[in-house]
């Protein structure tokens, strides 16, 4: 068996603490590409399971049971090359969202990806787990801003695509195959990204609907009559944290300079025909932090659903009817009805129920959900569940028998031993 403890020294093995217990049975740090590569190789003699993580939030909720080794990058943090005049920026995995944009603050640029929590958001958690928030109205998805990736994969070789160095394999595209893999086919270790300059200003327009029709709506509306920076459609119960309940809130950000502010502001109000309040400077601020971050609560089932944006909102409406109780036309209780952040552009939504569910219950709603989210020719994908639900419920949908067949390839050609933080994919992959 693998002796961690003379491969990297005792005081970087340790038992995992907090969201990591779900995580993996036993924790490493390593310190440099080398010590993951020999980490790699000597656990693909060993059949040893491993999973890269940053803070660990996504992957805890993800794994069905741990493996035997989890991969902590916390120590892999260190911006490798920042270019402000080419704007681009490599850094290393461990390093999170907030470091990398504190520093590219200083030269008022950001890298525009924005997940919940950027304190905790590390950019390898950001790739593998294809993290977005509001700004992918904007400014697209991650995949659309790396521009150069490395990892370690099979045999612990280290392999470098795009970028400043291209070193690729025939046929794939390696950034966008390894984006959104969830740790599956290797450990992302650096990736380049293309960074933004800062808005001179920026605004964010707040408007109350009575219904989800009304809303999206005017949403829609909008969409098409203005680039906006941010567009964004919230339940009433998301709504009580911008002191708003009971109504369903539109948040539209816009940005650029005073003149386009003010241009933008009138379109604005011209268009909802709403009573409208704008935030800016540091309350617009304020808000759009509040909107990046809303969560679920606490043991909540929660999912992300993908359609088409002009069926997002029939989508919602089907699921919000699966979880009404018909019987006296009486409305849900309140831990019972469906929460969202919809991304009104994008045609995303992160849902949520806040009820405890049982298996069967829990299996009911997804299953509801999954049937929704096709119906508008999408898909819908878990994103957190209780512990003791996740071996009977999968967290992607099953895609058909072709691009199965396509994964699993992938998979074993990537990962041929299997190591690769093993049942964490489409299909158990």
């Amino acid at each position: 068996m693998l002796d961690i403890g003379s491969l990297l020294g005792a005081d970087r093995v340790r038992r995992p603490l907090g969201r990591e217990i779900a995580i993996a049975e036993t924790i490493v740090e390593p310190a440099s590409i080398e010590e993951i590569s020999e980490l790699v190789r000597k656990c693909e003699i060993d059949r040893i399971a491993l999973a890269p993580f940053g803070a660990g939030r996504t992957l805890s909720e993800l794994r069905s049971r741990p493996v035997d080794l989890g991969i902590s990058l916390k120590r892999l943090a260190r911006v490798v090359a920042y270019e402000p005049e080419d704007m681009t920026i490599v850094a290393t995995a461990g390093l999170t969202l907030d470091e990398v944009n504190r520093l590219c603050g200083e030269r008022r640029q950001r890298l525009c990806v924005d997940p919940r929590n950027p304190a905790l958001s590390t950019l390898g958690a950001i790739i593998g787990a294809a993290q977005a928030g509001p700004l992918r109205h904007s400014e697209g998805l991650v995949s659309d801003l790396l521009i150069g990736i490395q990892f370690v994969g099979h045999q612990g070789r280290v392999v470098r695509a795009g970028g400043r160095v291209v070193k690729n394999v025939a046929g794939y595209d390696l950034m966008k195959l390894m984006t959104g893999s969830f740790g599956t086919l290797g450990i992302v270790t650096e990736a380049t990204f293309k960074i933004r300059p800062l808005p001179q200003f920026y605004a964010v327009a707040l408007i109350k609907y009575p219904s989800m029709e009304a809303a999206f709506g005017a949403a829609s509306q909008l969409h098409d009559t203005l680039p906006l920076t941010h567009l964004e459609v919230i339940s009433p119960g998301r709504a009580e944290s911008f002191g708003r309940s009971a109504n369903y809130l539109m948040l539209a950000g816009f940005s650029g300079n005073r003149d386009e502010l003010e241009h933008q502001r009138n379109k604005i109000a011209a268009t909802v025909g709403a009573p409208t309040d704008f935030l800016e400077n540091a309350d617009a601020e304020e808000a759009y932090k509040r909107l990046r971050d809303l969560a679920p609560p606490t043991g909540a089932l929660a999912a992300q659903v993908a359609v088409l944006p002009a069926a997002l909102p029939r989508c919602l409406e089907s699921i919000q009817r699966s979880l009404f109780d018909g019987a006296n036309g009486s409305d849900p209780p309140r831990d019972s009805r469906l929460e969202f952040s919809a991304h009104v552009g994008a045609g995303v939504a992160e849902i949520s129920v806040g009820r405890n569910l049982t298996a069967d219950d829990a299996s009911r709603v997804v299953g509801q959900w999954r049937a929704a989210a096709r119906e508008a020719g999408g898909y819908l994908r878990v994103t957190a569940i209780g512990q003791g639900l996740r071996g009977d419920i999968p967290f992607f949908d099953s895609p058909n028998e072709g691009a199965m067949k396509l994964m699993r390839r992938l998979k074993a050609s990537f990962d041929p031993a299997g190591i690769f933080n093993p049942g964490c994919f489409v299909g158990g992959i």
